[in-house]
């Protein structure tokens, strides 16, 4: 009986080393599997602290935006109170400049008129001249009416001298005028927009 209490025990240890054999494999699967799930813990906790950072970050860049959308919202209207209140008198500038370009017209007209009434007169002063050269010519005799002539003759050259006075006069006053218009007629400046 003896031997059979060995062999008994010797099935026993067998057993017992195959139980602590299986106990150990499960126990360390088990081990293994606990420090998988653990890893993966820390890793699902380390991706929620990053998106909880990135939803952190895209807060305040969503504040930040909203803020600037504001600000640009406010200067577009700022901008466009202030082009409507350059819009009347860029159109006062603009009438003003259509009744310039219309005065200028006016004043060429008239300048052109005054040269060729003193081209005419020019001629008549060269026509009269020739006509007083041949009076004195024929008449010699007649001082009285060479006299009377010479009187006229520098009667007429006075006002020929007043008309090219007048002319020097006008035409300083349209060159005045032509500068003024000339100052209106730049574009006005763009102001840019911030």
């Amino acid at each position: 009986m003896n031997r059979f209490l060995q062999w008994f025990n010797l099935a026993g240890v067998v057993a017992l080393a195959v139980l602590c054999v299986l106990q150990w494999r499960a126990n360390r699967q088990l081990n293994l599997d606990l420090n998988a799930a653990e890893q993966t813990r820390q890793q699902h906790a380390a991706r929620l602290d990053e998106q909880a950072k990135r939803l952190t970050g895209g807060a305040s860049d969503l504040d930040g935006f909203r803020e600037q959308l504001i600000r640009a919202t406010t200067k577009l209207k700022q901008a466009e109170t202030n082009l409507l209140a350059l819009e009347q008198p860029v159109k006062q500038l603009t009438n003003e400049r259509d009744q310039l370009k219309t005065s200028v017209t006016n004043w060429a007209a008239a300048v052109a008129a005054r040269d060729a009434q003193l081209k005419q007169a020019g001629a008549d002063l060269q026509k009269l001249a020739a006509d007083r050269n041949a009076a004195v010519l024929k008449f010699n005799e007649v001082a009285t009416q060479q006299n009377s002539l010479v009187k006229e003759l520098e009667r007429r050259s006075k006002e020929h001298l007043a008309v090219v006075e007048e002319l020097n006069k006008r035409t300083r006053e349209f060159n005045a005028l032509v500068e003024k218009y000339n100052a209106l007629a730049k574009p006005a400046p763009v102001k840019p927009t911030p």
